[in-house]
């Protein structure tokens, strides 16, 4: 204790009158070029004692000039803001550094050892820009603080990392935004009920949108192309508006709107809340749309998650074993998806999200904040109570000021009979955003297939990646063998014609057999392992946009999505080749005409033709068909005459499997058909030539990964 104290006054302390002549760019270049020597050390995987030495000066001092220069009173703001930026940068170094090894992560700790080597070596380095350092002296030690209490909750190593290699780097919370109390006319009155009754009584063409400015000239990545309608949300995040509550319908593109108004806002670090099933694709639209940001996403206890991440992306299931450290974090940012996940106020995940807003907005000056979800406005508007305090529009009993000051404005009462429409104006106006598919038609395609990546479960998803790669190792014994009793030369590189035999030969072996692994039975596990998956999304849907249509192409996955559904009490009808003719109209019948009917459940094979099922804009691919055609037929149920609205065919893709290849060969190969079919001298592919150039793809890639 009495080494840990005299370090600390040695940092506190030093006289003003020594160092009134020191140039802050010659310190910070100096540490900069030590960091840069450090790094490289680590890269090599050649830490020696000396390099350590060189690590924990550097951070001393890194965390001393921070210090100093923050307190600094004749400094201008813009130095000050320069300076601090070029420590941060040295700061961001010492951290990625200290992840590679652990000896240097200890190294950073505030009751780390300081050797008489790092001593000396620190008293050399501030000489060598003229600086005297002050002599150190000996504080008395100080009573350990009594614990706290522990709590059942984890820190992901790399977020530890982080905190220990910038503890100078404290989020800054010093922009919040004062609380001023001031009194209001409405004061009081119960305003909450009247506010839920206005979205009740609203009448037939009230509007359930805030008005958005014009699209900006904002310059997508080459990947992808923003529509109009996200643009306009867009620009309001860019012209200063920061509460959102997004209501898009399902597939006009709330999760790109959510990311690109975060950059519009400068709203990182972002910490998105999500759905399970959709968070693997939260991380790959940051991809696209934002790939300038690093998104991490948290599985489990976020063992493998990046703690200098800008994007934090976790979903409602864990969210209470990161609760804690999230508060510390300083998220200037906040997006819940499916908001209406926490309608239910007494839930665990509804108190977390809550305290997280709170928390948020009571550090950070104007956060971006977003609601998201698809279910329409005037439906249960008492599930709207959560979302609008995790907004930060109202508390548990009252409006809060930027809501009490719009209702002050309009200079009614409950009492008075225009109230309801003028404070239903007054909420739309904080930020509700509401467009259907129909509205904005001329933004988007008549027909589309979106794929949505899923996270299979861990023990299954391993399961058959580990059959992958048996069926991957036999394709390569099988390219060896015929390699060795070849009577040709040598080829260099890879006899992408044996490649081809090898594929034609295992397809043909994989179809005249019931037994062992092979491309038909993974395909098979892969869509049982998605079933569950596809279903909960399908609900999803159903409880946002009304009627889905539910395709898969094996009974077993039409089971367990109609047990999901029983499950979560959604009424359903089922479609499929075993019954009779009477049975399956009866069945459609109940999907078109019963409005309480919200999904049909449909075998890909025998509900694919000859049915007319444009009640429904959304469609479920929970497994994928081997041609083009077979799923254009199933989208096709509701993409038809008589359809209002545009269709939008959810693709369900098992992310790190096989299934997105095939997916990808499914759209290659739907391109070259097209062209057939247009006249060009192109072969119209078959499913056959799916399944060998998947086979191909594996067997190239087990050999292109051999040393």
């Amino acid at each position: 204790m009495a080494r840990r104290g005299q370090r600390q006054a040695g940092a506190r302390t030093a006289p003003r009158n020594q160092r009134r002549h020191r140039d802050d760019g010659d310190v910070i270049s100096v540490l900069a070029r030590a960091v840069r020597e450090v790094e490289a050390a680590a890269e090599r995987g050649r830490v020696t004692p000396a390099v350590r030495t060189r690590f924990q000066v550097v951070a001393l001092l890194v965390r001393e000039e921070h210090a100093r220069i923050r307190a600094e009173e004749n400094t201008s703001q813009a130095r000050r803001a320069e300076q601090l930026k070029r420590l941060d940068g040295i700061a961001t170094i010492l951290a990625r550094t200290a992840v590679r090894d652990s000896g240097l992560l200890a190294l950073l700790a505030e009751d780390a050892v300081v050797s008489d080597a790092a001593r000396s070596m620190k008293r050399e380095m501030l000489r060598a820009v003229g600086i005297e350092p002050a002599p150190e002296q000996i504080a008395p030690a100080e009573p350990a603080a009594a614990p706290a209490a522990s709590e059942r909750r984890v820190v992901p190593q790399s977020v530890v990392s982080r905190q220990l290699a910038n503890p100078f780097l404290a989020p800054d919370f010093s922009s919040a935004r004062p609380s001023t109390a001031r009194s209001h006319r409405l004061a009081g009155w119960e305003l909450l009920g009247p506010l839920f009754n206005s979205f009740e009584r609203a009448g037939g063409g009230a509007p359930s949108c805030m008005a958005l400015p014009a699209p900006s000239s904002l310059r997508a990545p080459d990947a992808v192309q923003l529509m109009p309608h996200q643009a306009q949300l867009v620009a309001a995040a860019r012209g200063g508006h920061r509460t959102f509550l997004l209501a898009d319908e399902p597939g006009l593109g709330k999760t790109a709107q959510a990311l690109l108004a975060a950059e519009a806002a400068n709203a990182y670090p972002l910490l998105v809340v999500v759905p399970s099933v959709v968070k693997t694709n939260w991380a790959r639209e940051a991809g696209l749309w934002t790939p300038h940001r690093a998104a991490t996403v948290i599985h489990g206890d976020g063992n493998t998650i990046d703690g200098f991440a800008d994007i934090v992306i976790v979903n409602y299931e864990v969210l209470d074993r990161h609760v804690g450290w999230f508060g510390e974090f300083g998220f200037r940012g906040m997006v819940i998806d499916e908001a209406h996940f926490i309608k239910n106020k007494s839930s665990q995940r509804s108190k977390h999200v809550l305290e997280l807003s709170q928390r948020i907005r009571s550090r950070v000056s104007r956060p971006l904040l977003m609601a998201l979800t698809g279910t329409p406005l005037i439906n249960d508007i008492e599930d709207f109570r959560a979302i609008w305090q995790f907004l930060g529009w109202i508390d548990e009993t009252k409006p809060l000021a930027e809501l009490m000051d719009a209702l002050d404005a309009t200079g009614l009462t409950p009492a008075d009979p225009g109230f309801y429409a003028a404070a239903r104006s007054c909420v739309i106006d904080l930020g509700i955003v509401r467009r259907r598919k129909v509205d904005v038609a001329a933004d988007i395609p008549a027909r589309r297939t979106a794929d949505l990546p899923v996270e299979l479960d861990d023990k299954i998803g391993r399961s058959i990646r580990a059959a992958e790669r048996d069926l991957a190792r036999r394709l390569v014994a099988r390219y060896e063998t015929a390699m060795a009793s070849r009577r040709s030369g040598p080829v260099d590189g890879i006899d992408h014609d044996l490649v081809r035999r090898v594929a034609r030969s295992e397809l043909k072996e994989a179809a005249s057999t019931k037994t062992g692994e092979n491309v038909f039975s993974m395909m098979r596990r892969i869509g049982q392992a998605k079933a569950g998956l596809a279903a909960d999304y399908a609900a999803q849907l159903a409880r946002s946009a009304g009627k889905v249509v539910f395709f898969a192409k094996h009974v077993d996955v039409m089971d367990v999505a109609e047990e999901t559904f029983a499950r979560q009490e959604i009424r359903y009808s089922s479609i499929r080749g075993d019954q009779t003719p009477t049975s399956r109209q009866r069945n459609i019948d109940a999907f078109v005409n019963d409005p309480d009917v919200a999904i049909a459940v449909c075998s890909l094979t025998a509900a694919g033709v000859g049915l007319n099922l444009q009640v429904a804009s959304n469609i479920v691919l929970a497994e994928l068909s081997w041609t083009d055609a077979e799923q254009t037929q199933a989208i096709d149920r509701s993409h038809r005459i008589g359809q209002t609205e545009p269709v939008t065919a959810w693709r369900i893709i098992a992310a790190q499997t096989i299934d997105g290849r095939i997916a990808e060969l499914i759209d290659s190969k739907a391109g070259l058909a097209a062209r057939a079919l247009d006249g060009s001298d192109d072969e119209v592919f078959t499913s056959a030539d799916v399944q060998q150039e998947a086979l191909v793809a594996l067997l190239t890639d087990a050999l292109s990964a051999r040393p």
